[in-house]
């Protein structure tokens, strides 16, 4: 029925006698039978799972990431999108390719930044995080960072650190705890598809689709565009929606 893991487990849950974490199904899709069965192609996704031969996924993510906390310690006024300065961040990748695109959304406006960055690591990602806060979202503004398990937000304590905003991260193997940014990046798959050789793309055509992006009204913003209304709210106004 094209359900997620979570959403089956969910099911099971309510309607069955046993009980079944989504955390299982995961497991089993990635284990040595569900891959011969290639469970993984049901996933919506469809990413192939390339786990290392040693240690497991979770054990993986505790190693490389330090002080990680999870969103579910993630403060009211983020989960409810009650004021701007609140943002998820995500890399998108392309085939055969060490170049990677970095995203961030504000989750209040969808005001998104976007950043073409050599490599998917953490220093690389730092950089985005870096131009993004300064130069898109303005550094007293931001407030949390929501990010996925993925090793290039390693250094997320130096931008916690640095300024001063809180860092959290998904549960593994759920990326829809940041579906903004998610969504956001299935928007900028129109102008950079997964097989586009992006070797000659520069920051400035980043900057034409981050305000393409930008500049587009929205209904759930009473159609005024994410740098307006991120704007309006800056300033302490309101927007009739």
């Amino acid at each position: 029925e094209d359900f997620s893991p979570e959403q089956a487990a969910g099911l099971i849950n309510l309607i069955g006698e046993k009980k079944i974490c989504h955390e299982t199904i995961y497991q089993f899709i990635y284990s040595e039978e569900g891959r011969k069965l290639k469970l993984w192609l049901k996933l919506r996704h469809r990413k192939y799972p390339r786990r290392q031969k040693h240690g497991s996924r979770k054990t993986q993510y505790k190693v490389a990431i330090k002080e990680r906390v999870s969103i579910e310690h993630r403060p009211k006024s983020a989960n409810t999108k009650a004021e701007i300065g609140h943002l998820e961040t995500d890399s998108i990748i392309f085939s055969k390719q060490k170049k990677v695109v970095s995203v961030q959304a504000d989750r209040k406006t969808q005001k998104c930044a976007i950043t073409i960055l050599e490599n998917k690591t953490a220093k690389e990602t730092k950089y985005a995080l870096i131009r993004a806060i300064e130069d898109e979202y303005g550094a007293t503004n931001v407030k949390t960072i929501t990010h996925d398990n993925g090793t290039e937000n390693a250094k997320h304590m130096e931008i916690r650190d640095e300024y001063h905003v809180g860092t959290y991260f998904c549960r593994p193997y759920a990326s829809w705890q940041k579906g903004l940014v998610e969504n956001i990046n299935k928007l900028i798959r129109q102008y950079l598809p997964r097989n586009l050789n992006i070797k000659n793309l520069t920051q400035d055509d980043m900057y034409i689709i981050q305000e393409k992006l930008n500049n587009r009204p929205r209904k759930r913003l009473g159609y005024f565009t994410p740098n307006q209304a991120y704007q309006i709210f800056l300033q302490g106004g309101r927007i009739r929606t």
